[in-house]
């Protein structure tokens, strides 16, 4: 699988990693059906991405209300960058975050690549492009090259909810370290996106709560 683009491909995923770990067969039927959640690559979904960093679901989702009230449904970088700062200071972005979508924007308009060419890059090489901008960590590039590049073998260690879910399963209710889920993910190669789509379901499942970035 080269990518996850549709239904029929996250299907395809999901059976082929019950084939590789029968163990998440009885996680995989009380979650059914798993959430595609694709975006369009480009700025406006690395910006909303971005706008989930660190922030409760709730709080990403009043942030990009307002962003999107100013800049419309899908915001467009020169139209980010063409606003003040006195502006962009209403969004309730922290400092940080205003770093990362202005770097982001500027790589999207000028390079050194353009955001909807990651997702033709090799896993290792979108994500070192994507760090490489000012504000944007492993989480954030990995959670794009996910939803918005369509890549299938990427598992966010990183991502608290996760380790709860794969805890709950695997570790007896306890927290595992990211080291400890990314050796447990090597079994669930070439489809660890769609692992983490159903460990992101579990979450849901167990605490009531949605994870998933928005």
């Amino acid at each position: 699988m080269t990518t996850i683009r549709c239904e029929a491909d996250l299907a395809a995923g999901l059976s082929l990693l019950l084939t590789r770990d029968p163990r998440l067969c009885a996680i995989a039927d009380a979650c059914s059906p798993l959430p595609l959640r694709l975006s369009a690559p480009g700025f406006a979904g690395l910006a909303s991405i971005i706008v989930s960093q660190m922030v409760s679901r709730a709080s990403a989702d009043a942030i990009w209300r307002r962003m999107t009230a100013v800049l419309g449904n899908r915001p467009l970088a020169e139209d980010y960058l063409a606003l003040g700062p006195e502006l962009v200071g209403t969004f309730g972005l922290s400092r940080g975050k205003a770093q990362a979508l202005e770097a982001a924007a500027k790589a999207d308009l000028g390079g050194p690549f353009r955001l909807d060419e990651l997702a033709d890059m090799p896993a290792d090489a979108a994500i070192a492009a994507l760090t490489g901008l000012k504000g944007v960590g492993p989480w954030t590039a990995e959670v794009y090259l996910m939803f918005c590049g369509g890549h299938p073998d990427i598992f966010p260690v990183g991502d608290v909810a996760l380790r709860i879910s794969v805890g709950d399963v695997f570790f007896a209710g306890e927290r595992p370290l990211p080291e400890q889920v990314a050796e447990l993910a090597e079994v669930w190669s070439p489809v660890r996106s769609v692992a983490a789509r159903l460990f992101w379901a579990h979450y849901a499942r167990i605490t009531g709560r949605v994870a998933l970035p928005r």
